[in-house]
């Protein structure tokens, strides 16, 4: 019994301490899960912090990039104005050279009628030279020759010199009151077209999927809408490159679509190409229609008014091609109202009159002859066709309207700023005319100034007086028009200046 007594007592403390075991590991697991649960919202709560201070860094690059834009929009804004305030200034300087351009046939024709009578002169002399001197008939010849030579030169630079000045001041209030008005009655805006467009991007995770699986997407992408597109390691933007504006800008558009949608696959950016370019036919025949009616004009071509609309998406050394075109139509139409032309065919002929350049991407040849070969296929009027032929100079102005679109094609494309130059062209252009100035006797230096529009020649005083330096100015001139091919005008100014040293001892 007492064996059994024993048994149970040793199994109830065996029970007792189990439980008291199982007791103290049940603590433990609680202390474990206890001090899990700590480290676990330590965690969390440096996560947070750490998507806090991500945040605040991101809201900080942003202010600081949007700052920067204002900055540069602040600064174009500017130098927009600038601009608008070197057009008056320009202005002013072409009244003289359009002046003497219009006086100078008349000049040189007197010039002429000057030397034949100087000839027969000098017929006369030989004969009394011969004469009464004994002299030979060459000897005699030489002689008078030499003599007549000096003379006439320097009479026939005296005549054209005062000839101009009367013709300045008979043309000059004519000129100023023509320009004036229409330049003072049309403030045309200009912005230079860029050659890439940025397409803004929240995420840059979304240049992956524009990349695509194995370059899928973008390759699809480039060849679709003919552009270049570059994804670099700028932040949120995606960089598109094309010189056709056209194309440009409807890959701009299914850029902003697809990152909008979000599905990015060879399918859909077919889809989204297509359902574009029909919105943006769409909207250069409005587009060109909406021209159309603001400029007053009828019975203009369907095909006509959309290569209208498409000029939008044209552009020459940066300057939009339908702006261009809007501004020549109203400043023809200002001076053709002031010189006693038909208002809207001057119009008419200034908005067509660069239509080919919406023709030249897609078609070999000038903008001139297609220009003139769609406007005859359409039927348009002969002023119009001989506008587009004569503000290139491929044809003389044969109206007041055509005459009006040459001068309003020269205000708008020539001055300084309006356009970008290839570089290279430039410079040969400046050296070309620098060149054919010291090619001339009696020069001593040459400078090329005012973005090439206007030459500064330093004569020798000695060697060519006042007169003379007249003569000079418009043999330069008439040179550089004739081996020069440049856009608007050239200022010839020779300058003589004698100065006398002297030492006192």
């Amino acid at each position: 019994m007492s064996g059994v007594a024993g048994f149970f007592i040793a199994k109830k403390m065996e029970v007792a301490n189990y439980e008291i075991h199982i007791a103290q590991a049940k603590a433990k697991a609680k202390a474990i899960e206890h001090e899990a649960e700590l480290v676990l919202s330590n965690s969390n709560i440096k996560i947070k912090e750490a998507e806090l201070e991500a945040k605040r860094k991101y809201e900080d690059r942003t202010i600081a990039l949007k700052k920067e834009h204002s900055e540069k929009m602040l600064e174009l804004e500017k130098k927009e104005r600038g601009y608008k305030d070197e057009l008056k200034k320009i202005t002013k300087e072409r009244e003289e050279i359009q002046t003497i351009q219009n006086s100078a046939n008349s000049l040189f024709e007197e010039g002429r009628n000057l030397q034949e009578m100087y000839r027969a002169k000098v017929d006369e002399a030989l004969l009394v030279l011969e004469r009464s001197s004994g002299l030979t008939q060459n000897e005699a010849k030489e002689i008078v020759l030499a003599k007549v030579e000096e003379q006439s030169r320097a009479e026939i630079a005296h005549t054209v010199r005062r000839l101009e000045e009367e013709a300045k001041q008979d043309i000059k209030r004519r000129v100023n009151y023509i320009l004036a008005q229409a330049t003072t009655r049309f403030a045309g805006e200009f912005a230079a077209e860029r050659l890439i467009n940025v397409v803004n991007i929240k995420d840059d995770e979304l240049k992956g999927r524009i990349i695509g699986k194995e370059g899928r997407n973008i390759k699809t992408l480039e060849m679709l809408l003919g552009v270049d597109i570059i994804i670099d390691d700028t932040p949120n933007a995606i960089i598109l490159s094309s010189f056709n504006l056209y194309r440009r800008a409807i890959a701009t558009k299914v850029i902003e679509l697809l990152v909008q949608d979000g599905r990015i696959q060879p399918a859909r950016i077919e889809g989204i190409y297509e359902k574009v370019k029909d919105e943006f036919d769409h909207s250069l025949m409005e587009e060109g229609e909406n021209i159309v009616i603001d400029l007053g004009l009828t019975k203009v071509h369907p095909e006509l008014v959309k290569l209208i609309g498409r000029l939008k998406f044209r552009a020459s050394y940066g300057q939009n091609a339908l702006g261009h075109s809007l501004e020549v139509a109203h400043l023809a139409g200002i001076i053709a109202a002031e010189t006693g032309g038909d208002v809207l065919l001057a119009r008419r002929a200034g908005i067509l009159h660069d239509i080919g350049k919406a023709l030249t991407h897609e078609t070999a040849g000038s903008h001139v002859d297609l220009g003139a070969e769609i406007c005859r296929r359409y039927k348009e009027h002969d002023v119009v066709i001989n506008a587009i032929y004569a503000h290139h100079g491929h044809e003389e102005p044969t109206s007041v309207e055509s005459a009006a679109v040459c001068a309003a094609d020269t205000l708008s494309a020539a001055r300084p700023g309006a356009r970008r130059e290839v570089l290279e062209s430039f410079l040969k252009r400046v050296q070309d005319i620098e060149d054919i100035a010291k090619s001339k006797p009696g020069i001593k230096q040459v400078y090329a100034i005012n973005a090439g529009r206007e030459i500064r020649v330093i004569a020798n005083a000695k060697l060519i007086n006042d007169d003379e330096a007249v003569l000079l100015a418009k043999e330069i001139a008439q040179e550089i028009e004739s081996k020069v091919q440049y856009p608007g005008e050239i200022k010839v100014n020779v300058i003589r200046e004698l100065r006398a040293i002297d030492f006192a001892r």
